[in-house]
C-alpha cells in the first residue's frame, strides 16, 4: 500500500500556484506617523491568473484594516515579481495574524472549475 501511495505522489505532478514571501514579515515604523509597513514578494508561476487579492486577517480570520498602494487586487502576469508594500494603523497591528494573497481567476469558462489559491504569511 505504502508502495502503491510513493507511486501516486511522484506521478501526480507538480502544482502550480503562486509565492508569498517573507513567511513571517516585520513590520516597521513607516515615514508616516502611526503606521507600520513590510514589504511583501509576489511572484506568480501561474499562467492561468494574472491578479491576486491582498489581505489582513486576525486570528479569528476577521478582515483587519490595511493599505496598499493602488487597489488591493493587485495585476501580476505570469513569471512576474511584484513587491507590495502593506500598511497597518500601529493600533491595528496588535489584532493583525496574517497578511494573505489569493487568486483571483476570472470567469471566462464557467463550465470548468476555478482553482483559487491563498497564501497567508503570519506576523511575528
Amino acid at each position: 500500500m505504502r508502495y502503491l501511495l510513493s507511486i501516486l505522489i511522484v506521478l501526480s505532478g507538480y502544482a502550480s500556484a503562486h509565492e508569498w514571501t517573507p513567511t513571517y514579515p516585520i513590520f516597521n515604523p513607516s515615514a508616516v506617523e502611526g503606521i507600520n509597513v513590510s514589504t511583501m514578494k509576489l511572484f506568480n508561476a501561474r499562467d492561468d491568473v494574472e491578479y491576486f487579492e491582498i489581505g489582513v486577517f486576525d486570528e479569528d480570520w476577521n478582515g483587519v484594516p490595511f493599505a496598499v498602494i493602488g487597489d488591493n487586487i493587485i495585476r501580476v502576469r505570469h513569471q512576474e515579481i511584484k513587491y507590495i508594500d502593506v500598511y497597518i494603523r500601529r493600533k491595528d497591528m496588535e489584532d493583525a495574524v496574517y497578511v494573505c494573497s489569493k487568486s483571483k481567476p476570472l470567469a471566462e469558462d464557467t463550465t470548468r472549475p476555478m482553482l483559487f489559491s491563498r497564501i497567508c504569511s503570519k506576523i511575528k
